[in-house]
């Protein structure tokens, strides 16, 4: 089950404190008295005077909960978050030692209405998505290793040997339903907390957020007054019907306008790399009024990476009925088994509530919606999306917009710069040991931009 830890390492003066100082600094001439507190409550709270409560923070260790319920739930709307989540490429244990066990126990504590009968029809078919990552993870590593060679011909031994079994998982765990649990550090202000413990949707989430709400309040049960209501939100994702289901073995990325670009200002790498300094100079604020809009089509795995840029606004995702087919499991022909899948994950869907339904999509059910962003967020999310390290999907989505800017003409040319990872600018790799094995000099001649397998 989900289990929720208040991190030490907030500050430890009351909050109480910290708002009252912050909001009499807002009041009067002279820096307030340390240590005054005002009717918070009243004088803050009520009149939405909330900046006041952003000067403290919390991190949370959270373990247990279903990946899904951070895509679709924690992840989904509020930007003004941290966060870490386990990595569904990194963590091999995630997929190869599942517990079933834990996935029942999750389904019943939050949605006690599902029945024995219903119960055993969604493990079932948790297990066989399970079952066809099982069975096909050793075949597609293998794969993995010889496209490696072929593609990253100064890729070093230890390299192959390290990443293969990483690459090969990255694929085959589309297969694999994002009730899957998982675990993240969650970093938030005091307000945060408050709007998102109004806001929560899910059941799942509900349980999370409340679980936030009463460390915090164990600490600092003073700030009870802010938390004694919530909006009783309903929303979820609809499912896609049988019918729509087909396989995509791309990506879809469509540009639905780029304006400001007139005023674009081109950045140099050194304000990029390490350290991102686009959003904190003045020469580059030009960049915040212009930007670009595009709809994409990506699997649910990609989406939680891409919810990792939050000076990206983006609408609410709709399931397509899509299943997203990477290279790899075209080259070992699983078309028959994803088709299955989604049907089989559509059809358990029927009769239960949608916010359970939408965390049993597997990880290669696709979802289509609109993003904007300026020129600054877009460039920082682009940074690195045509590096080689970078997961295929998120590469050829990056490939695509490359190409849909490159094909509105001359006008748009300077923005291609953008979408150029450091190794094309500098001929050296940014990533130092994880260096790729790709071959950096084709840059000056050749197609530094392919269509990838890995």
């Amino acid at each position: 089950m989900i289990t929720v830890k208040l991190l030490p390492g907030y500050n430890a003066e009351k909050p109480l404190k910290k708002a009252s100082h912050a909001a009499l600094k807002c009041y009067q001439a002279e820096s307030p008295r340390w240590g005054k507190i005002i009717d918070v409550e009243g004088r803050v709270f009520k009149t939405g005077h909330h900046t006041t409560l952003e000067h403290t923070s919390f991190t949370f260790d959270i373990e247990g909960i279903a990946v899904g319920d951070i895509t679709f739930g924690m992840h989904l709307v509020n930007p003004f978050y941290n966060s870490d989540q386990r990595s569904g490429r990194f963590c091999a244990k995630m997929f190869l030692e599942p517990n079933f066990e834990e996935i029942e126990k999750y389904v019943h504590s939050f949605w006690p209405e599902i029945g024995k009968n219903k119960l055993r029809e969604i493990l079932n078919y948790v297990k066989r998505g399970v079952g066809i990552y099982h069975q096909n993870i050793q075949k597609a590593t293998e794969r993995v290793g010889k496209f490696i060679l072929s593609e990253r011909p100064f890729a070093k031994e230890g390299y192959i040997r390290q990443n293969s079994p990483k690459i090969a998982q990255e694929q085959m765990r589309m297969f694999i339903p994002i009730i899957f649990p998982t675990g993240f550090d969650f970093t938030i202000d005091l307000i945060m907390l408050v709007s998102m413990y109004q806001s929560a949707w899910s059941p799942s989430t509900k349980y999370v957020l409340r679980q936030m709400v009463e460390r915090v309040l164990r600490k600092f049960p003073e700030l009870g007054f802010m938390f004694d209501s919530n909006l009783e939100s309903q929303w979820k994702n609809k499912i896609p019907s049988e019918d729509s289901v087909k396989i995509k073995y791309k990506p879809r990325l469509k540009i639905l306008d780029i304006f400001g670009a007139e005023d674009f200002v081109l950045p140099i790498s050194k304000i990029m790399h390490p350290v991102d300094l686009l959003h904190f100079l003045p020469e580059m604020m030009d960049n915040s009024t212009g930007g670009i809009r595009t709809e994409i089509e990506i699997s649910t795995a990609t989406m939680g990476q891409d919810q990792r840029h939050r000076t990206i606004g983006r609408s609410e995702p709709k399931f397509t009925g899509s299943f997203y087919l990477p290279p790899i499991l075209k080259e070992m022909r699983l078309k028959k088994e994803a088709l299955e899948l989604m049907k089989n994950w559509i059809i358990i869907s029927k009769g239960i509530p949608e916010t359970l339904a939408m965390i049993l999509a597997p990880y290669g059910a696709m979802v289509t919606y609109k993003k904007r962003g300026s020129f600054n967020a877009i460039a920082h999310e682009q940074g690195k999306r045509l590096c080689w390290c970078a997961q295929e999907e998120i590469y050829h989505l990056g490939r695509l917009f490359r190409l849909a800017i490159g094909a509105k003409g001359r006008k748009y040319k300077k923005l291609l710069q953008i979408f150029e990872p450091p190794c094309y600018k500098t001929g050296k790799c940014a990533e130092g040991g994880r260096y790729c094995g790709r071959d950096v000099k084709i840059r000056k001649g050749g197609d530094y931009f392919p269509e990838r397998r890995i």
